[in-house]
């Protein structure tokens, strides 16, 4: 008697595919219902993105500021590398321009600009720093 017989016969317990594809149309159905409820925290997650660059754009200014006495208009001057946006590419990651738009001797103003409309609303976001750190947002999305 061959041994390998019995155990082909022998029925195992397991989900039939018609109950598998239920189950995966009712997580669908709870995603899609779920979804509209968390765009604005996927929003409020991406505008941490502007708010991080800003604050490494003031520490770079302040550096600079203490070695030459006076502000920077200069990106590259400072050190600062803009990461590629997402709407360069495929290979683009980062949903915020950075920019500096004033600098004097005595104070100088970035800002992030998205790059993205997260809502889909036609306003984009934007978030501007000054020389004592004050981070704020001028255009909300």
């Amino acid at each position: 008697m061959n041994p390998i017989r019995p155990i082909l016969k022998k029925r195992f317990k397991a989900y039939t595919l018609t109950e598998i594809l239920v189950v995966l149309v009712i997580i669908g159905i709870l995603v899609l219902l779920v979804l509209p409820n968390l765009l604005p925290l996927i929003t409020k997650a991406k505008t941490t993105e502007a708010k991080v660059q800003l604050e490494h754009i003031h520490t770079l200014e302040k550096n600079y500021y203490y070695e030459h006495s006076k502000y920077s208009t200069d990106l590259k001057e400072l050190g600062y590398i803009q990461e590629k946006l997402s709407t360069d590419g495929k290979d683009g990651r980062a949903n915020y321009r950075i920019e500096i738009t004033n600098a004097t001797n005595t104070s100088f103003t970035a800002r992030a600009v998205s790059v993205v409309d997260f809502n889909g609303n036609g306003t984009f976001n934007v978030w501007e720093v000054d020389q004592d750190k004050n981070i704020h947002e001028v255009t909300p999305d």
